[in-house]
């Protein structure tokens, strides 16, 4: 179903502050950038070994993140497992008895196809599905 992690998602107040942080001072390579509509955020992929590190802060303040941000601050905020099939994995997760929030995959950083787990059906840990495009 999975086959490897591939990002550790990190909410923070300042994204530059943060890039300044893992890239500058961590040394992990800056990928991408972009400001994803469809999930509320702008979000930073920096390179480590073969996964990512991606730093997540609100486009809106009433968007996920933002709703994390308020409660919990800064930290981290989901690991996301990678799939080849995300339909096939959504399936499993389905069949499992896992409670999903997203039933059908949406467009993600990098136009992949993602969805989440609902933390409360993973031991707390949201959990996101990422099938990378077939570019990436």
């Amino acid at each position: 179903m999975f086959g490897r992690i591939d990002h550790i998602g990190v909410a923070v107040e300042d994204l530059d502050g943060a890039i300044s942080l893992y890239r500058d001072r961590l040394g992990m390579p800056l990928q991408h950038r972009e400001t994803v509509e469809e999930l509320g955020v702008e979000a930073v992929l920096l390179e480590i070994g073969d996964g990512h590190v991606e730093l997540l802060t609100p486009a809106a303040p009433d968007s996920a993140v933002g709703r994390f941000l308020e409660r919990r601050g800064p930290g981290m905020h989901h690991v996301a497992y990678q799939t080849d099939d995300i339909e096939s994995a959504l399936d499993s997760v389905r069949a499992s008895g896992l409670h999903l929030i997203d039933e059908q995959p949406r467009t993600g950083i990098l136009r992949s196809r993602v969805a989440f787990v609902h933390p409360k059906s993973t031991g707390g840990v949201l959990m996101e599905l990422v099938e990378p495009a077939k570019d990436r």
